[in-house]
């Protein structure tokens, strides 16, 4: 097995397209993104004896006040027909291992990090445990989602499994004269984050910043997997809600990620009001990933009990929201992490810090 860079995106992108069903950060884009932020990258192949390719690993070099460190995210993807072979994923991952060993003590990096895609599953943890991994003290990306999948299904279809609550606030929404809007105009980003600081504001989150926002918007629009979800009342039914404040023309917004399988809710923003604008919002966001050919949409993180040392309790509400559009959960092996020097563990104590203010 040989570890060989890969600068092509065609090769990359097929790759991804073929073998990821449920994240896309390890997509072409994603990559550009980091390297927009100013984190090099490395995108590296695995090569069998035949020089067929059995997985991609985006590497994102990360030099900052928490910590100096390698990390892959959500990854690496490896060939779909390959991730039941147990042995030789322990081949893959420990040559993966190898080659970032040699990366890290180079470049000075402290340690290595890893959120794998793969299913928690014991034998999957056994690899990484076997290979020095240890549980990291706090999760770069959702850990635990929530998926709606969307083959071969109907609009009747998907309506009839939500929960009650759901299908009524969706009618209602429209009842109540909430129009949608789709729209690819980067300038939608400041209605969009306009949203996101009152939303910030009123669940108490500290927000991105608009260029996190602007760059990641730029990095996915470049090959159209990004759309602007807005919600608004029809200018006829404006003045008869006095809920909705008057210094907002949209009630909420979001923006959706697609790939070639599945559309991602990864951002979303709106005010406080009785309108259940954001029900009719996402309803529009699948029927819209429905219409690409998505296998699955993506609500993202969810709060999930097992994982409560692990998952926000103010997320409970929002669950709520997305559990109503039905759907399954999936949960993903804990981010893993191995210990290149001891600078590792003020970083290790400063995040366990950090998990415990943020799960309060």
């Amino acid at each position: 097995m040989k570890i060989k860079p890969v600068s092509e995106k065609n090769l990359w992108q097929n790759f991804f397209d073929k073998n990821c069903l449920h994240s896309f950060l390890h997509s072409w884009q994603w990559g550009e993104f980091q390297q927009s932020l100013g984190y090099p990258i490395i995108r590296l192949g695995l090569y069998n004896n035949k020089n067929q390719l059995e997985a991609i690993c985006l590497v994102i070099k990360i030099k900052s006040k928490r910590g100096s460190f390698l990390f892959i995210p959500h990854g690496p993807i490896i060939n779909k027909n390959l991730t039941s072979n147990i042995n030789h994923l322990k081949k893959i991952f420990k040559k993966i291992l190898e080659f970032l060993k040699k990366t890290a003590e180079k470049e000075k990096y402290s340690f290595i990090r890893i959120a794998p895609i793969l299913e928690d599953k014991e034998e999957y943890q056994k690899i990484f445990t076997n290979l020095g991994f240890k549980i990291a003290p706090i999760y770069m990306h959702a850990e635990t989602t929530w998926e709606l999948p969307l083959l071969n299904k109907t609009d009747e279809g998907l309506l009839s499994q939500m929960r009650k609550t759901t299908r009524y606030l969706i009618k209602k929404a429209i009842r109540d004269g909430v129009i949608i809007e789709k729209t690819t105009d980067p300038k939608a980003l400041k209605i969009f984050y306009k949203l996101y600081q009152e939303t910030a504001k009123r669940e108490k989150f500290t927000p991105f910043s608009f260029e996190f926002i602007k760059k990641e918007f730029e990095a996915f629009s470049k090959s159209k997997n990004v759309m602007i979800f807005l919600a608004k009342i029809s200018p006829s039914n404006f003045n008869q809600f006095q809920q909705v404040s008057t210094s907002f023309n949209y009630l909420a917004a979001s923006i959706i990620i697609f790939t070639k399988a599945a559309a991602f809710y990864h951002q979303g923003a709106s005010i406080h009001t009785k309108i259940p604008a954001t029900y009719l919002l996402q309803w529009e966001a699948i029927k819209e990933a429905k219409s690409r050919g998505c296998q699955i949409y993506n609500f993202w993180g969810i709060y999930d009990e097992k994982r409560k040392d692990r998952t926000p309790k103010s997320w409970q509400g929002l669950t709520l929201f997305k559990t109503g559009f039905s759907g399954q959960i999936r949960r993903f092996l804990l981010t893993q992490d191995y210990t290149i020097s001891k600078k590792y563990y003020l970083t290790f104590f400063w995040e366990k810090f950090l998990m415990w203010k943020r799960i309060r």
